[in-house]
């Protein structure tokens, strides 16, 4: 049954009455407290039309701060709600963002689903949770909360007209859900339209922290617990020993550090190692838990003291926890040198051990581990880098210099190559130019003796290879030696350049005024065969 009251007031149900398998079944009575509506008639109508389905009525977004003051790095849990009116088939396009400037939001997890009745409609109310800190102080505000999703909604048709009552709206009271299409979606075309989803936004104040902070305070702010716990509890000087210390609570554990050492004297300490666990969903509350390695350098009787400090926000103040003292047991240290007794003793063990009945006396037996080093070598070590070192490089500029003196050198032996190149080229250029000139028939015999020793001058330049031989230097045993010649070859070759320096020096010759063909042949013959 479905009951609506039509005015405001205090209503009783009588117990209803039933029968059930022959037996008379009676309810309780009820009594219904109904409160005054604003804005709403109490006489509405049948069949009267009412206003079409908003998209923006079927969703809805609340951001729930707990805390209306906190501090500078205070974790405020927040809460996120969004409605969903389940008859629109709800799509969320864009999740849920908190806007705002000033503060740092963890990531958003979503809670729970549940369905709830807001004023009358169902709603499908999911939840987020997430947590803020503030990065300074000030007024501020939280959110709005943004989002982004789709609803199915009917699409209207072109001319108004009167639709018909959905079961939804028994009482025909303008419900804006009691469209027939959420009843009965075959009834007309449905469309998705996007709606954006917006909350009110939320006014924060955020306080500075108070001056005057303990030195083992790094940042923590909350509420915690520490204990403290070590292992093992007797060992030798220098041996490790695992103190583990967990620290409980709720507040900002990323901001919770290892406790400190309030007396480090005798002790080396190493870097902490640590996890946490978390309790719920955004890690405010949990448990981290450090593992500090502590090794004495002398002996002791109890672990030092540690201390860690937080801010607690409820009790506006600092607050230091300390560690209950833990009794350990150290023993050792240096071996000690051994005694002129000791040494007497021993070297008499002999002579004693020969006479019956005397006790044999007890020898030192060596230490095998040497304890940590409590004491400064003499000579300090240097722990700088290597770059750092005048000498490094002085070092480097060797090598370097090697590197410009070989590309010198490359540089020079290519000039040098360049030059031999365009010397050889232009040695052949002259012998070709040469040997075109003996094959014409108008050359004079002085011009033709001439260019026949120049051009086994320049020949023989050319074969010479690394000599690098000067043509005008080049006589006959330098030519016939390159060339390698035989007995006669080395006659015919003297005989030429003998007829040249007559044709050259004396301007006469005591044979014919022509060069014979045969003389010719022979001539060029002698010249095409040097070769090397």
């Amino acid at each position: 049954y479905t009951v609506l009251p039509l005015r405001a007031g205090r209503f009783t149900i009588p117990p209803q009455t039933i029968r059930a398998g022959g037996k008379l079944l009676r309810t309780q009575e009820l009594v219904l407290n109904v409160a005054d509506s604003s804005g709403r008639s109490s006489g509405a109508r049948p069949g009267r039309a009412t206003q079409p389905v908003t998209a923006s009525e079927l969703v809805f977004a609340e951001l729930i701060v707990p805390k209306k003051v906190a501090y500078v790095g205070e974790i405020v849990p927040v809460q996120i709600r969004m409605g969903f009116d389940p008859r629109v088939h709800p799509r969320l396009v864009e999740p849920p963002e908190i806007t705002g400037q000033g503060f740092t939001a963890q990531k958003l997890q979503e809670s729970g689903e549940n369905s709830e009745s807001i004023n009358g409609r169902p709603y499908q109310v999911v939840t987020y949770k997430t947590a803020i800190a503030a990065a300074r102080a000030g007024k501020f505000e939280i959110g709005p909360v943004k989002a982004k999703a789709q609803v199915l909604v009917p699409r209207r048709p072109s001319s108004p007209r009167s639709r018909s009552r959905s079961p939804f709206d028994l009482f025909d009271q303008d419900d804006p859900f009691s469209d027939p299409f959420f009843s009965n979606p075959f009834s007309q075309l449905a469309e998705r339209r996007e709606v954006q989803i917006r909350s009110e936004p939320v006014a924060l104040e955020v306080k500075p922290l108070p001056p005057n902070a303990p030195l083992s305070f790094s940042g923590a702010i909350g509420n915690f617990t520490m204990a403290t716990d070590a292992k093992p509890n007797s060992v030798q000087v220098g041996d490790p020993i695992t103190v583990t210390s967990t620290i409980s609570g709720r507040g900002n554990f990323d901001r919770v550090n290892a406790p400190v050492i309030e007396d480090e004297h005798g002790w080396h300490k190493y870097p902490p190692s640590s996890k946490f666990k978390q309790d719920d969903e955004v890690g405010i509350s949990g448990t981290k838990t450090f593992e500090t390695v502590l090794s004495p350098n002398e002996k002791k009787q109890a672990m030092p003291v540690l201390a860690f400090s937080y801010f607690d926000p409820v009790k506006e103040q600092y607050v230091t926890l300390r560690s209950e003292p833990i009794a350990i047991s150290v023993q050792g240290g240096a071996a000690p040198a051994p005694s002129v007794a000791a040494t007497q003793t021993g070297s008499l063990a002999p002579t004693s051990a020969a006479r019956p009945g005397s006790p044999i006396p007890a020898t030192t037996k060596p230490q095998d581990i040497l304890y940590q080093l409590t004491e400064r070598p003499r000579a300090a070590a240097s722990f700088a880098p290597i770059y750092t070192w005048p000498l490094f490089w002085m070092g480097q500029l060797i090598p370097l210099l090697g590197l410009l003196g070989f590309a010198a050198w490359k540089i020079r032996r290519a000039r040098i190559d360049n030059r031999e190149a365009r010397r050889i080229a232009a040695l052949h250029h002259e012998a070709s130019q040469l040997m075109h000139k003996l094959h014409r028939n108008d050359v004079s015999p002085r011009e033709y003796y001439a260019e026949a020793s120049r051009v086994i001058r320049v020949k023989a330049a050319l074969a010479s290879g690394g000599r690098r031989i000067d043509p005008n230097m080049v006589d006959v045993d330098t030519a016939a030696e390159t060339f390698k010649l035989n007995s006669d070859s080395r006659d015919r070759l003297r005989r030429l350049f003998e007829q040249s320096d007559e044709w050259q020096y004396s301007g006469a010759h005591n044979g014919p005024g022509r060069i014979s063909p045969e003389n010719r042949r022979d001539v060029l013959k002698l010249i095409e065969n040097l070769r090397t």
